[in-house]
Parts: C-alpha cells; sequence; structure tokens
C-alpha cells in the first residue's frame, strides 16, 4: 500500500514547481489584500492529481497492479490516500501562509474566520475528487473530462435558472443552524461522500479487464 501512495506522490514530482509558483503568487495577491485565494493550491493538488491517472494508462500500469497482490484494491485506495494527503497537505501551508500575512497585514489573526476557510477550503476540494475520481475510472481520464465539463456546466444552467425563480431567502433561513453545526455536519458529510465515491471507483475498476 505505501509503495502504490509513494508511486503517485512521486509522479506528481515535476509539478511541485507549478504548484510553487503559484502559491509565491498567491503570498504577493494576498499580501496586497487584493484577493484570497487560499483554495487555489488544494485546487490544483487535486487537478495534478487527476494528471497521475494519465500517467498510469500510459505506462499500462494498470495491467501490472492486476499481477500484485490485492494490486487493484490497493491501486484505487491508494489513490484517494495519495490525493487526500496532497489536499491536506496544502490546505496546511495556505492557512499557515494566510495566518502570517493577517497578522503581518491586520495585524491581528481571526481563529473563527481561519477554521471557516479550512473548512471550505477542505470540503470543496474533497467533494471536488470524490465526483471525478469515479467518472475517470469508469470512462478514463479524456473522456471523464469532457462529461464532467458537461455535467458542472449543466448544474450552472440549472443554478442560475433556479435563482432566479426560487425564494431562496426562505431556504437559507432553514438552514441556518449549518452556523452552528456546519463544522461538525459538514465534515461527516464529506466523509460519506469520499467514501461511497471510492467504493464505487473500486467497483468499477475491479470489473475492468486490462
Amino acid at each position: 500500500m505505501i509503495g502504490f501512495i509513494k508511486k503517485d506522490l512521486l509522479m506528481i514530482k515535476s509539478n511541485i514547481k507549478t504548484l510553487c509558483i503559484i502559491m509565491f503568487v498567491y503570498i504577493f495577491l494576498a499580501y496586497q489584500g487584493q484577493m484570497d485565494f487560499s483554495f487555489i493550491l488544494p485546487f490544483m493538488s487535486v487537478i495534478i492529481m487527476i494528471s497521475t491517472f494519465a500517467y498510469d494508462s500510459y505506462n499500462k500500469w494498470d495491467a501490472y497492479a492486476c499481477c500484485l497482490p490485492n494490486g487493484k484494491q490497493n491501486s484505487v485506495k491508494a489513490k484517494y490516500i495519495a490525493t487526500l494527503l496532497l489536499i491536506i497537505m496544502t490546505t496546511i501551508i495556505m492557512m499557515i501562509i494566510t495566518i502570517v500575512i493577517s497578522y503581518v497585514y491586520q495585524n491581528k489573526i481571526d481563529i473563527n474566520a481561519v477554521l471557516e476557510s479550512i473548512v471550505v477550503t477542505l470540503g470543496s476540494t474533497i467533494f471536488l475528487q470524490s465526483i471525478m475520481y469515479p467518472p475517470i475510472y469508469k470512462f478514463g481520464v479524456e473522456k471523464a473530462r469532457i462529461g464532467i465539463f458537461v455535467i458542472v456546466f449543466g448544474i450552472a444552467i440549472i443554478g442560475s435558472f433556479l435563482y432566479k425563480y426560487i425564494d431562496f431567502k426562505s431556504i437559507s433561513s432553514s438552514l441556518a443552524f449549518l452556523n452552528d453545526y456546519g463544522i461538525i455536519i459538514i465534515p461527516i458529510i464529506l466523509v460519506i461522500t469520499l467514501y461511497i465515491s471510492y467504493k464505487i471507483s473500486e467497483t468499477i475498476y475491479l470489473k475492468k479487464e486490462y
């Protein structure tokens, strides 16, 4: 299992420079007080991990994994764990930078804002991982990207339509409890969503023949 995780992390080694460049751009813009880009690095870490699927396909990794003991199961599990590790590491880095910049720029640290930012960043990136990985395992990287783009575009159109004709004030008031319990509820939902995503991906991958 550890070897599988190392394999995925080593494959993105060449992309570390890209993440560093993004991080320095964020530091500059955040220090200038122009915008909060704390979610960019974790988001990019998911996109970079998705590229490992293409590397696996090009190097015929899937056929090799089939020959190893529990190779398929460990391959899927390692992909999810490696992605989570990268998301958590980049989130921690960005939060540390945010705290330092906030203290230097504003001479104070808003702990509640930092915690909310961590929950939102982890939530959005883990949710992105959860919805993208099963289609990638099913259709491959290229086809899955097109399908996901169509789905996201369709959701955006439906969302804009609903926003125009539905009164969200009553809905938002009924969801006010999230302000008090969201920091507990959201992680639970994310764990369930990620687990379901993992099981779907595992089922798809185990049925494939290479």
